[in-house]
């Protein structure tokens, strides 16, 4: 029975939410004019994904956005910034180091630091919205809300809802547009726009479905080997699982034979049964899709951002470093993508960015290809994914962007400073080893200086260190190592890592 009164405050919640995001076009136009107007930016890195965090896990995924402390070079800006638990004191004078051109005593006074101090892996927004004191000290750290903005990592009715309790808008996509970012969504955008995508089904609803869906993709090209079933509200990859088709009995698909192989999928994420897998899947829903496979394969992606002005910008490219048992799991990207395709990707991205601009959609989102070299050397490339919100390949982006006032040429697929200067990078979140766990942030930064890795301004190359506090506990570190060419960034990435494995005593 549907209480009529939870519809209404939902409603009405909404109202309220669409009329505070009007706000967010005149701030735009006066940040966009480089004024020295008073801003404030609260940023709330909550992780309200389908998945949970262990340990300092999540701690150290929501510090992985303090790169956003060099957004305290404008002199007028203050920044609030919120985590579960308190960040060690010598990580923010690392990131307030970094800070170019800056005096760090005048940036560290417009730096506010809140913490509810719940380790619990509850969303960090719903510890503050169970919070009213550290919601009422957040609000007092905001002189006017009127030149404010909440940063979330991703938006749910949880970030909406916490944007109405603060009263400032939140730069990010209204969470009435989720459906447009499932997988089942993507599919549907790419096929309206005839953007290239592996055959598959998308709109599953459980296990026979997908037995089904199966059968249909090999109705229409028998020669599929594999292929991935994805839920709807996968991340990064841990929601997907492969289905090998090879040696099935030839001609019409046999329905027992296929679900056989259904319950003998494998999965990436760790401790994942194939009865709870298929209870997700009749949960939240989910697509199957032809595995693409290729003796040259890469996973390359494009970032853009829509303005509160509607506008469609063009970010960044990358190639995106897999892992897990079967290559489906994020584990670091480079930066930018082969050029050979990456105009491409960026061009699909666009159209993609356009048709959501339409919708009313808002803020970063990321598009994620499949490449494959065909015979004579062309790559064929694939859209996969939609992600309406920061990822993986963001903090390392906007860090690069941040230290030098670089911007990315999306049709040369080039990243320049404003010296002329071309810049690389390579980026990872999970760089680990568990004699880590023996090394403070004071180690680390001592290693960074004597081997001579930390970020250097006057070069512009280096390496910026995220993530840290998962160091003592899971013995994992991210890293992002900058530097003029593809080659080079590589190189002192592999240098990094080797020297902090000779550190450790790895």
């Amino acid at each position: 029975m549907v209480r009529i009164g939870v519809v209404d405050d939902e409603q009405a919640r909404q109202e309220r939410f669409e009329a505070l995001q009007r706000k967010l076009v005149p701030l735009w136009q006066s940040i966009r004019a480089m004024g020295q107007d008073e801003q404030t930016i609260v940023v709330v890195p909550s992780l309200s994904v389908d998945k949970v965090f262990h340990g300092t896990e999540q701690q150290a995924y929501e510090e992985r956005f303090l790169f956003l402390l060099l957004l305290l070079r404008q002199p007028r800006a203050r920044l609030v910034y919120v985590t579960s638990q308190d960040v060690a004191p010598n990580v923010i004078d690392y990131y307030l180091g970094l800070l170019p051109g800056v005096i760090a005593s005048h940036a560290r006074r417009r730096l506010f630091l809140i913490a509810p101090r719940d380790a619990s892996s509850r969303p960090l927004s719903r510890k503050l919205l169970d919070r009213p004191d550290v919601l009422a000290q957040i609000r007092s750290l905001i002189p006017d809300p009127g030149r404010a903005h909440l940063v979330p990592f991703n938006t749910t009715s949880l970030e909406r809802d916490l944007a109405l309790e603060l009263g400032i808008p939140m730069y990010g996509c209204d969470p009435k547009h989720f459906p447009l970012g499932t997988k089942t969504g993507c599919r549907r955008i790419f096929a309206e726009l005839g953007i290239n995508h592996p055959i598959g089904v998308e709109g599953l609803g459980g296990g026979d479905d997908l037995a089904g869906a199966i059968a249909t993709i090999l109705e229409r090209k028998p020669s599929v080997a594999q292929v991935i079933v994805k839920l709807n509200e996968g991340v990064s990859g841990e929601g997907n699982a492969v289905v090998d088709l090879a040696g099935l009995p030839a001609g019409r698909p046999d329905a027992a034979a296929i679900l056989g192989r259904v319950h003998g999928m494998r999965f990436d994420a760790p401790d994942v049964t194939i009865d709870a897998y298929l209870r997700k899947l009749a949960e939240v829903g989910g697509v199957v899709e032809e595995r693409i496979t290729g003796d040259e394969f890469r996973s390359p992606s494009a970032q853009l951002r829509i303005s509160p002005l509607g506008e469609v910008e063009r970010l960044s490219t990358h190639d995106q470093i897999l892992g897990g048992p079967s290559g489906q799991l994020y584990v670091g990207c480079r930066f930018p993508a082969d050029a050979s395709y990456a105009a491409s990707i960026m061009s699909d991205a666009a159209r993609v960015g356009r048709r959501l601009a339409d919708e009313g959609v808002l803020g970063r989102f990321a598009l994620d290809f499949v490449a494959v070299r065909r015979p004579g050397g062309r790559w064929e490339t694939y859209a996969i994914e939609i992600n309406l919100r920061k990822g993986g390949t963001t903090h390392p982006f906007l860090t690069l962007q941040f230290l030098t006032d670089g911007t990315y040429d999306p049709e040369a697929g080039a990243f320049k400073t404003p010296s002329g200067h071309t810049k690389c990078f390579v980026a990872s979140d999970g760089v680990a080893s568990p004699h880590y766990r023996g090394l403070t942030h004071d180690d680390l930064f001592d290693i960074a200086m004597r081997h001579r890795l930390h970020f250097d301004p006057s070069r512009q190359a280096g390496v910026v260190f995220h993530m840290m506090s998962a160091l003592a506990e899971q013995g994992r570190v991210g890293l992002t190592a900058v530097a003029d060419t593809h080659d080079d960034a590589e190189a002192l990435y592999r240098k990094t890592v080797a020297t902090l494995d000779a550190e450790a005593g790895g």
